[in-house]
């Protein structure tokens, strides 16, 4: 007869033995507990303090590379954007793709350019577009193409009052407000430094969203009016640049 003991079910559903080594933390995991331990005795309000503490260094990460809100100033933007509108602007947009497309939201930093502080602005035209103001229907026309920008401009605002006809340098944008009888952008500033074009190595980020007031959040789509404008001629002449 076979007379080993069999383990019951009682037996195995017992808690394992208090000596087994194998049911206490390492020593890893008992360094780091101890160095928890350490850093909250010495923070006043203890784990809270130390959360909070965490979660304010995620927050000015995530302001510094991911993402930062940005507050409408002006109403150069209406009518789509009112004054004290809060923005999100997406700081990786064009981080690992292509740049900045015409018809997108971008917030910008103006220094040397428009002045000492970030813009928000819609472009209007990238590197090599010929743009000129304006077509027999007071359209602005991009490499040959009228644009209806009806979609977007403030109510009772014509494209532009400006004439102009530019080139766009490589590694620039033309940018223009919505509002564009209340509006400084690229036609301000074509006898400037510049040419009122703004270098896409200084663009912050596209806007992407209105996030405040709740009762005016919403998704900021980049608009089909610019979708049938063809590439740039790299042969184009016609213009001067700025």
């Amino acid at each position: 007869m076979d007379t080993e003991a069999q383990p019951t079910e009682r037996d195995r559903s017992l808690p394992p033995d208090p000596e087994d080594s194998s049911a206490r933390p390492g020593p890893e995991g008992r360094s780091r507990s101890a160095l928890l331990s350490r850093v909250t005795d010495q923070l006043p309000g203890g784990r809270i303090t130390l959360t909070l503490l965490l979660c304010l260094l995620f927050l000015l990460a995530v302001n510094t590379f991911v993402a930062r809100p940005f507050e409408i100033p002006s109403g150069s933007m209406e009518k789509g954007l009112r004054v004290g509108d809060r923005v999100l602007v997406n700081k990786l947009a064009y981080r690992f793709g292509d740049g900045p497309h015409r018809g997108d939201v971008i917030v910008f930093d103006g220094t040397g350019y428009f002045g000492d502080a970030d813009y928000i602005k819609r472009v209007v035209g990238v590197g090599g577009d010929h743009i000129v103001c304006c077509d027999g229907e007071g359209r602005i026309r991009v490499n040959g193409r009228s644009v209806d920008e009806s979609s977007f401009l403030f109510p009772g605002d014509s494209p532009s009052t400006v004439r102009f006809d530019v080139v766009v340098p490589e590694g620039r944008l033309f940018v223009l407000g919505d509002h564009r009888g209340n509006s400084s952008d690229s036609r301000d500033h074509l006898g400037s430094p510049g040419g009122g074009m703004i270098p896409v190595a200084e663009v912050v980020g596209r806007a992407d969203a209105v996030v405040w007031p709740f009762g005016h959040a919403g998704r900021l789509e980049r608009p089909d009016a610019y979708a049938r404008v063809p590439a740039a001629d790299p042969s184009a002449t016609g213009g001067r640049h700025g």
